[in-house]
């Protein structure tokens, strides 16, 4: 019996530790994510902000650092690593990234000008893809004839290619002619026919993935809530809206912030109908100087911090709208 005791004061004294140690890493983790992220977008907003006030800290499309000293530095470190021959090729690594770093000062301004309309395309259309959505799912779950009016939609738009879709929308209906005569379009901030094009595209496809999304999610809300709404003297719209769509959208966060990230990725396909966004940056400066891996690379940290970006901002939304016990965000460790 006292064996028995103190083994399960051993192991509460473990869990115990477990305890304090997880929430200890896991503040590291944040602190370090927190950090990467303040630099990122701090770059990409004084980036920004310069060139639109005119160069208020150096020129338009200038670099904010200079890229000599890290030339020079990759400079004496290549030389280091020819003189020690086989064994040197630690520091010919280092020698080759300090080179990349200078390539990165010198067209890092060219392409956050693209990384801004990546931020338009991707916010502009997930945000107007969840207006569409929502009636979408709610007519494919409650609906009669709508339903088959929705997954008709739905249907249609995921079995076809995005980028058939823009190539139709841009060439095939020249929708960009019809914008193009819409004022202050293409003047000022306000970007030209070919990024309307665009977000109407990504609107239309984000729709139809979003509206599955939520329509999962408001399946996993017990019947009986509706119910219960309708019993309270609610009508079954009033019913869906105020009690049934509250939980679902909650469950349907994980699979937003998936379409999210797709979203960002998939912008790129706009520089096939010549949206000057991050990818069309990154080939038109490749296609001239023919480093075309060290671009792409480039471009692929970008990407790569705006997908991160994205997914800890989703990650703190599921946090912070999360009812308890109603699903399992507490519980998830390194979100």
């Amino acid at each position: 019996m006292s064996d028995a005791t103190a083994d399960g004061a051993s192991d509460g004294t473990a869990d115990a530790a477990r305890q304090r140690t997880l929430p200890r890493g896991t503040d590291v983790r944040s602190a370090l994510a927190l950090a990467a992220g303040l630099l990122f977008w701090g770059w990409l907003v004084v980036r920004w902000l310069n060139d639109w006030l005119g160069g208020v800290l150096v020129g338009r499309g200038e670099p904010l650092l200079a890229a000599e000293p890290f030339e020079s530095a990759a400079a004496v470190l290549d030389g280091l690593a020819a003189s020690l021959g086989v064994l040197g090729w630690p520091i010919d690594v280092l020698a080759g990234l300090a080179g990349f770093a200078a390539f990165g000062v010198e067209f890092l301004p060219a392409l956050a000008r693209g990384a801004w309309l990546t931020v338009v395309l991707t916010a502009v259309s997930i945000v107007l893809g969840f207006l569409v959505a929502v009636p979408l799912s709610v007519a494919r779950v409650y609906g009669t004839r709508s339903a088959w009016l929705s997954l008709a939609y739905a249907e249609l738009i995921r079995g076809t290619p995005l980028l058939a879709q823009l190539f139709v929308l841009y060439y095939g209906l020249s929708l960009s002619a019809w914008i193009r005569e819409l004022p202050a379009v293409g003047t000022g901030i306000v970007p030209g026919q070919a990024v309307w094009v665009a977000i109407v595209g990504f609107t239309i496809n984000s729709a139809a993935y979003q509206a599955e999304y939520i329509r999962a999610a408001l399946e996993s809300v017990a019947a009986g809530q509706l119910t219960a709404a309708r019993a309270i003297g609610l009508s079954k719209l009033d019913g869906i809206r105020y009690v049934v769509l509250p939980q679902g959208l909650r469950y349907a966060i994980p699979g937003w912030s998936n379409e999210l990230v797709y979203l960002i990725k998939y912008s790129s396909l706009a520089a096939f109908i010549t949206v000057p966004e991050l990818f069309d940056r990154a080939d038109t400066i490749a296609a001239d100087n023919f480093e075309y891996t060290a671009m792409y690379a480039l471009a692929a940290l970008l990407y790569l911090g705006l997908v991160l970006s994205a997914s800890k901002l989703l990650a703190r939304l599921e946090r912070r709208v999360a009812i308890p016990g109603l699903g399992q965000v507490a519980g998830r460790q390194g979100s």
